[in-house]
């Protein structure tokens, strides 16, 4: 700072007073973008308003109670004015900490949302407030894309992300797109080299179709590992159009020599081809043709306590068809009979529930010599009494 501005201060405070004085520090402050320096001036007006010691502790236990819900409105005031003028300076990172002091994205989401990512950005520092800290996943996702490329993108995916599957979703959406448009264009490439022209095809379905030579000598275009992840992330996809796109890719990994596609367990050892068909059944074609062969894989790989996955598949496939008594019918059948076993499908009792089959649960007790599923079945199937709100009961009205 300019050392007159010392001798200013010294001489407002005498002839207008300690408010005066930090209003004018506050205002060169402000002039010079020493906006850190600032957040502090302005804790120390909220201070001398307050008529308490000037000097912050760091605790604020100086301050009487009686001050201490308006100092921390101050705070929150002076965070909210020095964490905006760092926007307005396009400073991302550095306005990033003091909205994050109050738990507030909002301004900082919207500037991001405008932001172009050039080379003179910080572009690590962004991607981690936008992605990593969730403030605008969406945007940061396009940033990890652009800036670090597929491998980067898939893997920060196959972290454990505090994102809702909301977000994880579009994400996902970005990266079967991306990959997308990435074979498509190396697919074009290649054909332009080998045939003189450019495919009409607007779809990697299309471009392949009588073009066996590209896959000669066990010729592949992208990064496998990314072809692989990619298509088992959109298995958590509801219908979206995504969905076809991640069957075009399919279709590509179907051309692979035998030598690049992956062996899988059941009920996906055929994986693209297995693949395919269970994203056919998520957009709704041939539903009952595509089930009955995941049904199949059931019946070839029977549960045993060594394995239930393709069983585990088959039931969330009825699940996610809202087929839940067949779904029910699964697991009274295949799984009850394991005992206690861990499923990435709903148990017995969780069935039960939402088809409302008590009986079931009462069956499956008396069976299997529960006593408590057995009582909790028959007791959750009788019928509600008259004002109890119970099952299907509206309750009673206060009167």
């Amino acid at each position: 700072m300019d050392a007159a501005l010392f001798d200013q201060l010294e001489q407002t405070v005498k002839t207008a007073g300690p408010a005066a004085a930090v209003d004018k520090l506050a205002e060169e402050l402000k002039a010079s973008k020493d906006y850190a320096n600032l957040f502090y001036a302005l804790l120390m007006k909220k201070r001398v308003e307050l008529g308490v010691s000037p000097i912050a502790t760091g605790s604020n236990q100086d301050l009487p109670a009686s001050a201490h819900q308006a100092f921390e409105d101050g705070i929150a005031q002076a965070a909210r004015a020095v964490g905006q003028l760092y926007l307005d300076d396009g400073q991302i990172p550095q306005a990033w900490g003091y909205f994050r002091m109050l738990g507030e994205t909002g301004p900082v989401a919207a500037a991001l949302d405008k932001l172009e990512l050039d080379d003179n950005a910080d572009a690590q520092a962004i991607i981690d407030i936008a992605f990593h800290q969730g403030v605008a996943p969406d945007k940061g996702f396009d940033w990890v894309l652009q800036r670090f490329g597929m491998c980067s993108a898939i893997t920060v995916m196959g972290g454990d992300l505090p994102f809702t599957p909301e977000v994880r979703a579009v994400c996902t959406k970005k990266l079967i797109v991306a990959l997308q448009q990435e074979l498509i264009d190396r697919l074009r490439a290649d054909i332009q080299a080998k045939q003189n022209f450019a495919p009409s095809g607007q779809t990697v379905r299309e471009i392949i179709q009588g073009r066996d030579f590209l896959f000669e000598d066990d010729f592949y275009h992208i990064d496998l590992s990314h072809l692989n992840s990619v298509v088992q992330m959109a298995t958590q996809l509801d219908k979206c159009p995504e969905l076809a796109v991640t069957r075009d890719l399919c279709a590509y990994g179907m051309k692979l020599s035998p030598r690049f596609r992956y062996q899988s367990e059941p009920p996906f050892e055929d994986q693209y081809a297995d693949y395919d068909k269970y994203l056919a059944i998520l957009q709704g074609e041939d539903v009952d043709a595509n089930l009955a062969h995941f049904r199949a894989k059931v019946d070839a790989n029977p549960p045993d306590s060594a394995g239930t996955f393709p069983t585990e598949i088959y039931i969330n496939l009825l699940m996610r068809l809202g087929r839940e008594t067949e779904a029910l019918d699964m697991v009274r059948k295949y799984i009850v009979p394991l005992g206690d076993v861990r499923l990435s499908c709903p148990n017995l009792v969780e069935l039960v529930q939402q088809t409302k089959r008590f009986d079931v649960l009462a069956e499956v007790g008396r069976e299997q010599g529960n006593a408590v599923n057995f009582l909790a079945g028959l007791i959750a199937g009788l019928p509600s009494p008259p004002g109890r709100g119970g099952e299907g009961e509206r309750p009673a009205k206060a009167r």
